[in-house]
């Protein structure tokens, strides 16, 4: 009986504007799912934090400038209370911390048999909060039975060790596994107390280049070891929302602030291939409301040109649901055409870019497509769904009119 249906109802068919809407909506949907693939495949050049992460967050390390007179004299580059809150105030800061500097001595020992390493060495801790800390957490945690003192070393220490120390003297080189795997003897000192630690080496930072240790054990240590003592940070964190926000530079140079490396220019690049590929989206999600529209249009001129069909079929009988069952396979199928087009399409332009970016960057990491996958489901699931709703809604206008 349906094909019966469908052999009456076809006849009207544009398959010009049915070819429109495909092709358009191919289009779109495959701009989509290449912007939002060549964002994850792309954005762990940007991103040293997470290889799997779409947005990232930018980070700033503030300093203040060191003059020569200021040396000379003395002078104080530690941020005061009212200058950290003034840096927390400002329209382009999300989230602030502030380093905390050890106020005791720390003398660390290490000893690797078979490697011909003996170093003994004087060294300085520093804290941030933790959600400041890149490295992995998972074994950032204090151990007070055991005295074992977590710590993370910036990666630029290591390459300079290996690259620079260890080469000229043709030392060993040390790999990162190897390092987690020494101990250091540490010991602290300071207002007329000593204690031994245990120290190991948990991960290794890109952005703080710093030794860093939990905030919770220096807060310990610094009430241990130096009671009464206070210091001022001299370099605090700040999460900033839009690193291409002209306020950032206006307020740094007015204070007179430094940042370290080159956090914020990193972030505007970042920023900048999140714009181009929110643009991106932007353009193909225009194209598939386009496309989506054109398909409507279709059909409700085929429902137009068959209204006095349908009027027919339905007086003899015909369930509404009978009558939009060809119109809704017809939007189905082109849908899951343009579904799978669409998938395979991304394959084919993703295995064109990689190779390029594999070649240019050895250590880039490839990302899954299953993002887009689910992606494209979705905004085809919704087309159809959407389409449907408006059928129905046609048919039955047309069926109260009978």
């Amino acid at each position: 009986m349906n094909r019966l249906v469908w052999k009456l109802l076809r006849q009207h068919i544009s398959f010009s504007q049915l070819t429109g809407f495909f092709i358009a909506n191919l289009l779109g949907l495959l701009i989509i799912l290449v912007g939002i693939q060549c964002y994850r495949d792309v954005s762990p050049v940007f991103n040293s934090d997470s290889s799997d992460a779409l947005i990232k967050k930018e980070y700033i390390i503030l300093t203040k400038k060191i003059s020569t007179l200021g040396s000379f004299m003395g002078k104080n580059n530690g941020f005061k209370a009212s200058e950290v809150e003034e840096i927390r105030s400002q329209s382009f800061t999300r989230n602030l911390g502030v380093f905390t500097p050890s106020l005791f001595k720390v003398y660390a020992s290490v000893g690797v048999s078979g490697t011909g390493i003996n170093m003994n060495t004087e060294m300085f801790f520093e804290a941030v909060p933790d959600e400041f800390v890149d490295a992995s957490v998972s074994k950032w945690e204090y151990d007070e039975e055991s005295h074992t003192i977590p710590i993370i070393l910036p990666r630029s220490y290591l390459n300079l060790y290996n690259f620079g120390f260890a080469q000229t003297r043709n030392m060993p080189k040390l790999s990162e596994g190897l390092l987690s795997l020494i101990k250091l003897n540490i010991t602290l000192s300071g207002s007329g107390k000593t204690e031994a630690y245990n120290g190991i080496i948990v991960g290794f930072s890109n952005r703080i280049n710093t030794i860093l240790v939990p905030q919770s054990f220096i807060d310990t240590a610094n009430n241990t070891f130096a009671p009464g003592w206070k210091s001022q940070p001299s370099r605090v964190i700040i999460e900033v929302k839009n690193p291409t926000d002209p306020a950032i530079s206006t307020f740094f140079a007015e204070n007179n602030y430094e940042t370290e490396g080159n956090d914020l220019e990193s972030g505007q690049i970042t920023h900048f291939l999140r714009m181009l590929t929110t643009l991106i989206l932007i353009v193909g999600g225009i194209i598939c409301l386009l496309s989506l529209y054109i398909l409507v249009l279709s059909i409700f001129l085929l429902l137009q040109k068959n209204t006095m069909k349908i009027k027919n079929l339905l007086m003899l009988g015909f369930t509404p649901k009978q009558v939009v069952a060809p119109y809704m396979l017809l939007t189905i199928l082109l849908t899951a055409c343009t579904f799978l087009l669409s998938i395979m399409g991304l394959l084919v332009i993703r295995g064109q870019y990689m190779p390029f970016l594999q070649e240019a960057l050895p250590s880039l990491q490839q990302s899954g497509i299953w993002l887009s996958v689910g992606i494209s489901t979705v905004l085809c699931l919704l087309i159809s769904s959407l389409d449907i709703i408006l059928i129905r809604r046609k048919i039955k206008k047309i069926g109260l009119s009978v």
